[in-house]
Formats: C-alpha cells, sequence, structure tokens
C-alpha cells in the first residue's frame, strides 16, 4: 500500500486543521486506528516524526503538526502541481500512441523486486466485511484475481473501472503444461503460450506470453523445467493463489 499519497496528505492537514487525529480521522473519513496505520507509514518512509501529541490532562490532550510535517504538506502541493503541468506537456508526443504520461511516469519512478507488474483495469469486486476479491482485466482474455483486505479497497480507492499494477512474485506462479487447464485449488490459472525459457544447473525461468503483448513470468527449477517438457511455442498456464497478487495504484 502506498505510504505517502492525496489522502494521506489530506489526513496530515486535518491533524494540522483539527489539532486533534480522532477529529482529523472523522474529518476524512477513516476510523482512529486506520489513520495512525497512515501515519506511522508516512513516518516510517521519511524516517523522523511528522506529528506530536500531547496526552490528556488540565489542557486536554491533542496532536500537531511538526515542522517536518508542515513541509512534507507543502512540498507534496507542489510535487503535485509540477506533476499536473509535466504530464499535460508530454500528452502531444504520446498521443495515438496507447501509451498515456501516467504510464510513463509510473513505469520510470517504480521500482519493485516482484518480477511481474503488469497494468489492467478493475472489472468486479466482490468484497465482505473483512476481505475483497478484486477481479482485474490485464488483457482482451486474460483476468486475474487478487484478494486484498476491505480496509485496502477504500485505503486505494478501488472501484470498477480503476486502472491498477499488479505485482506478483515468480517464486509464486506454478506453470503447468497442456492444452487443457490443469485442476487447481488456486484462483488464477492463466493460459499462454511459452515465449522463452532460460535455465541454469540449479535454477530456471519461464516467460509465458498470455496475450496482448503481457507476459508472466515463473521461477522453478531446472529439474521441474525438464519434467515438464516445456519449451517456447508450447501451450502451458500460469498457476497462482489470489493472496499472492500484490495490487498497487498510480
Amino acid at each position: 500500500m502506498a505510504s505517502v499519497g492525496r489522502n494521506r496528505i489530506r489526513l496530515l492537514q486535518a491533524v494540522s486543521r483539527e489539532g486533534s487525529i480522532t477529529a482529523a480521522a472523522r474529518t476524512v473519513g477513516l476510523t482512529y486506528k486506520a489513520a495512525w496505520d497512515a501515519l506511522d507509514a508516512m513516518q516510517n518512509l521519511f524516517g523522523r516524526p511528522l506529528l506530536q501529541t500531547r496526552s490528556g490532562g488540565k489542557s486536554g490532550g491533542g496532536s500537531q503538526l511538526t515542522p517536518a510535517g508542515l513541509q512534507v504538506i507543502e512540498a507534496f502541493g507542489r510535487l503535485e502541481g509540477e506533476m499536473a503541468r509535466v504530464l499535460r506537456s508530454l500528452e502531444p508526443d504520446l498521443r495515438g500512441t496507447g501509451v498515456s504520461p501516467r504510464d510513463l511516469v509510473t513505469g520510470y519512478f517504480m521500482k519493485t523486486s516482484a518480477r511481474n507488474a503488469l497494468r489492467g483495469h478493475v472489472a468486479a469486486i466482490e468484497q465482505d466485511a473483512l476481505s475483497a476479491e478484486v477481479e482485474v482485466s490485464v488483457s482482451d482474455h486474460a483476468s486475474i484475481y487478487a484478494r486484498v483486505t476491505a480496509p485496502s479497497v477504500r485505503e486505494l480507492g478501488l472501484c470498477v473501472g480503476r486502472a491498477v499494477i499488479l505485482l506478483i512474485k515468480a517464486p509464486f506462479v506454478i506453470i503447468a503444461s497442456g492444452d487443457a487447464p490443469p485442476r487447481s485449488s488456486a484462483r488464477n490459472c492463466i493460459q499462454g503460450t511459452v515465449a522463452r525459457c532460460e535455465s541454469t544447473a540449479v535454477n530456471a525461468e519461464v516467460v509465458l506470453d498470455i496475450g496482448d503483448g503481457k507476459t508472466i513470468a515463473a521461477s522453478l527449477t531446472a529439474g521441474g523445467l525438464k519434467s515438464l517438457g516445456i519449451a517456447p511455442g508450447k501451450s502451458a498456464y500460469a498457476i497462482f493463489d489470489a493472496a499472492h497478487v500484490i495490487i498497487a495504484i498510480d
């Protein structure tokens, strides 16, 4: 989950204005716990306190932002304004390419250890009080399911049509060969064509083409690769659990 964003800056602004985390949380529509979680995440990122709290007493308790917290709000406002100007300036150069300025900026700034990062759009959300299953369309022929908490749905602002990025570590992906889908309890079973295989004496990687220029990579042992009889051009399936899919937003 992102540590900084417009909603969390709004929370900082509310703390500064209200002088209380409880009141600030109520103002921005968060629970007290969710507000504290968000503030902790930001302070962990910046490595220094963004607010000072005082316990109740004769003058009552409350919270106020530190100088660093106030500077974060000011800097974010400037950054957001400059980013909007840059994105507008890029639009003419990218017109007709199918690539948006936001895609370009995300690709430049985002770094992740996950081998698989796929952009898509939320197609459906099934949710109860605790968790949600989010269906994300990543191509005309493939959807990937992610299981997240209900608070994550609210925090990320997930809704049908929202553009998201899915992160899946290659060791979580199982490859099954063949034209027919294998029996599996995993929520995701994506058909594709083996694009390439790379192997050392111990480890191997299989890259599956799932259409529309999208691929999914899987890590396995060299022995496993040999036993599956997988080779470029052959049909195969990428299998992984919905709980192993992380949703990120711009």
